[in-house]
């Protein structure tokens, strides 16, 4: 481990004096078919500070057909620090190797920013200035969900909570502090660099598991609970169920490839998958086991009246399909790729 890599309390306590220059920051929003949403982020993220039209904010497409990029075309009047950036790959893993290849000299802080999340004033010098001032490797942050039509409100309302996320301290946490993993907000590129990036051949998951060989390279990730951002979860059934597939699958490649155990939290919608099928299979010959896959049904019945009657409106009562929904999917996608041998 180099000399830079690390940084003593004094050295810290110096950081914290001194304001981050924009110079050597470069910011990443990779998309694909963002058109609904990039306007808003791009135009959060400018907001505040003069020193934000210093920082190079790169939008990474990987080859959106809708309006995406004319968008940010468009933007680039107003912008000028914007820019965009053609991914060939299309994942967000090849997005942010991509821009941190082609980072000017000056850039030591990679800031990542994704085009469904809604910014507050000052974001990102606020996690460039947070990553140097705690010394950290990467910085993470907590997310609060945001609806806008019912499915979307149902699915904010729920996932931020221990039914929906399992209690991840990045979904809607409050206490900031070292944390193994969570949201990806700003990296040191010496690091970023130094351990080879995003493994691009995750499509999900990526995340976890740059935190994985992070920590054994001893970085470390600091949690920010002071910077939040908001974003709009997805909208349907059938987005929701390919979204969760795919961490589900990633989870279980990271699970693979690195030894990594199960939380609590992870197992349990892998329990409610396998609990409720054996039940209804053993069902055809012991009627009683239905008790399995109804009893799942009913927690998720009562936590969509509850989430219903918290927020006094009838969108909650999606929020156990939202779940259940989130809950299935993840487990199938998991054990599917769990049961994969020597397949990616």
């Amino acid at each position: 481990m180099t000399r830079d890599m690390i940084k003593t309390d004094d050295e810290r306590t110096a950081n914290a004096m001194t304001q981050v220059d924009p110079a050597v920051i470069l910011a990443v929003i990779p998309t694909l078919n963002e058109a609904r949403h990039i306007e808003t982020c791009i135009r959060s993220l400018m907001a505040g500070s003069p020193a934000l039209r210093a920082v190079p904010v790169v939008v990474a497409d990987g080859g959106s057909s809708d309006d995406t990029v004319a968008i940010v075309e468009r933007l680039k009047t107003e912008f000028p620090n914007l820019g965009v950036l053609h991914n060939p790959k299309r994942l967000q893993a090849a997005a942010l190797n991509l821009a941190a290849a082609g980072a000017p000299d000056a850039a030591t802080i990679l800031v990542r920013c994704d085009a469904h999340s809604i910014y507050p004033e000052n974001f990102i010098l606020d996690v460039a200035q947070s990553l140097v001032d705690n010394g950290a490797a990467s910085l993470v942050i907590p997310m609060d969900a945001a609806g806008e039509t019912c499915f979307e409100k149902a699915n904010a309302w729920i996932v931020d909570t221990p039914l929906g996320s399992g209690g991840a301290a990045h979904r809607g946490g409050k206490t900031s502090g070292w944390v193994d993993h969570g949201h990806h907000a700003g990296f040191d590129l010496a690091w970023y660099r130094r351990i080879g990036g995003y493994d691009e051949t995750f499509s999900h998951n990526e995340d976890a598991e740059y935190d994985v060989r992070l920590g054994k390279a001893g970085g470390r990730v600091y949690l920010d609970a002071g910077i939040r951002i908001q974003y709009i979860p997805r909208g349907d059934v059938r987005r929701l169920w390919k979204q969760y597939a795919a961490y589900g699958r990633g989870r279980a490649r990271n699970a693979k490839l690195h030894g990594t155990k199960l939380k609590l939290r992870q197992m349990a919608p892998i329990v409610a998958l396998l609990g409720s099928a054996a039940g209804c299979v053993i069902a055809l010959v012991f009627p009683p086991a239905l008790i399995l896959p109804l009893g799942y049904v009913a927690i998720l019945a009562l936590s969509s009246a509850h989430v219903a009657i918290k927020h006094n409106s009838t969108c909650g009562l999606l929020a156990g399909i939202v779940a259940g929904t989130m809950h299935l999917s993840w487990a199938w996608g998991f054990l599917g790729q769990a049961s994969a041998s020597g397949r990616q």
